[in-house]
């Protein structure tokens, strides 16, 4: 008899303990997490030669990332949720597919037009990597589940910090269609390797897409914790989307006349903050996610509160000052989605895709706000008013973590 069958008298059997993944299989999801939201940014810094290159107008050509969000921000709405009605497995290869198609569409594109159709459908076929995280949380054991998203998780930050960095270097040395071509052929490689390697999901609901789109109201209204964390995650992506969105603005001005390529180097100082993710994971498994989430939230109110004291010093040092609170301020945003994760896919093990949906979708709606107000305040008070929303929004989100709930949050 095996020690896991033997029990003392009138005792329950032991479980043997749920293996972890197996490390390709991480490795997998967090690469494909990566390449997949990788998308959304190739075009940013390309910008200026794309536009020259097929003659359109610069105002025009701004377009093509946003349209490219706006696909984003819609298929996290309408199409994440159908993850819980299909296989995910299938849901994820077709996404590939028509992302792929997307991608060459776009390097192909003899006018702006044909450019910006493709944008909308990169956007569209880019949540492969909002499949991709439920589909990890429902594939790793309970015990190791935080860690699990985490490095999947740092797959995909890597993709949106690093991307801009890569596509920069390959329009300038071999053409932005080149970039296009590339990234097809990543998305080409995860989704062969995708098939092979990723098990088929067993759907969870049967409910028709009407009711399913329904349903999220339902969960909204249903759980507190769900709520709670869609508010904090929402508020910190205010804080977030304004320092980034208004960065290069800042550093081109006075005191530092610097270049747009020395705003997305500052990319990898947040990579470094990035690294750290799968840590916050493995502490949300031993300590509770909502330790994390209040950890993450401080310590971003602190990152951007040493950040407001930068203009205090001379031009060297207030750009160290920046870097330094970049890594705290993008750790903590990081720690606290990955705790956000773990507390929702634990809410309703069945609906993770539509929890998923509603906690990014408050994610982007911050994001947005972020990006327009920090804009706005820039441009009417200064680079001190930007920190001040950035202190204010994270210091709301540490307040929603903090504020006593009854039940789990």
């Amino acid at each position: 008899m095996s020690s896991i069958q033997a029990t003392h008298a009138g005792a329950e059997p032991l479980a043997p303990a749920a293996p972890a993944l197996p490390a390709s299989l991480v490795l997998l999801l967090a690469s494909g997490a990566g390449f997949a939201v990788a998308a959304l940014y190739y075009s940013q810094p390309m910008l200026g030669v794309l536009a020259a290159d097929i003659g359109a107008p610069t105002r025009t050509v701004g377009f093509v990332p946003t349209l490219t969000q706006l696909g984003y921000a819609l298929g996290i709405l309408f199409l994440a949720p159908l993850g819980d009605r299909y296989d995910r497995r299938r849901i994820i290869l077709a996404k590939a597919a028509v992302l792929c198609v997307a991608l060459l569409l776009a390097g192909a594109s003899p006018s702006v037009g044909m450019l910006l159709a493709a944008s909308l459908a990169i956007g569209l076929a880019a949540t492969m990597a909002q499949d991709i995280v439920p589909a990890a949380a429902t594939l790793a054991p309970e015990a190791s589940r935080g860690k699990t998203v985490g490095t999947v998780m740092t797959g995909l930050l890597f993709g949106i910090l690093l991307s801009r960095v890569v596509s920069g270097f390959v329009a300038e040395h071999f053409g932005w269609r080149t970039m296009f071509v590339a990234a097809a052929a990543s998305i080409a490689l995860i989704g062969a390797a995708a098939w092979r390697g990723l098990p088929r999901f067993k759907a969870t609901t049967h409910l028709a897409y009407g009711a399913l789109l329904r349903s999220l109201a339902t969960l909204w209204q249903r759980h507190g914790a769900l709520r709670r964390a869609a508010w904090a995650q929402g508020l910190i992506s205010i804080g977030f989307s304004a320092f980034w969105s208004t960065l290069a603005v800042m550093l081109h001005g006075e005191p530092f006349h610097l270049g747009s390529t020395a705003a997305g180097a500052f990319g990898l100082a947040g990579a470094a903050g990035a690294l750290a993710a799968p840590l916050a994971g493995r502490l949300a498994d031993r300590r509770g996610p909502e330790l994390v989430t209040r950890l993450g939230a401080a310590l971003v109110v602190v990152s951007f509160a040493v950040m407001a004291l930068a203009p205090l010093m001379a031009p060297g040092a207030q750009l160290a000052v920046i870097v330094v609170a970049v890594v705290g301020f993008d750790l903590g945003v990081q720690a606290t989605l990955i705790a956000h994760q773990t507390i929702v896919y634990g809410i309703e093990p069945g609906a993770r895709s539509r929890l998923n949906a509603v906690l990014f979708t408050a994610m982007f709606i911050g994001m947005a706000i972020g990006s327009a107000v920090g804009a706005l305040a820039l441009a009417q008070w200064g680079w001190a008013a930007v920190t001040a929303l950035a202190i204010v929004s994270s210091a709301a989100a540490l307040a929603v973590r903090l504020w006593p709930m009854s039940g789990r949050a």
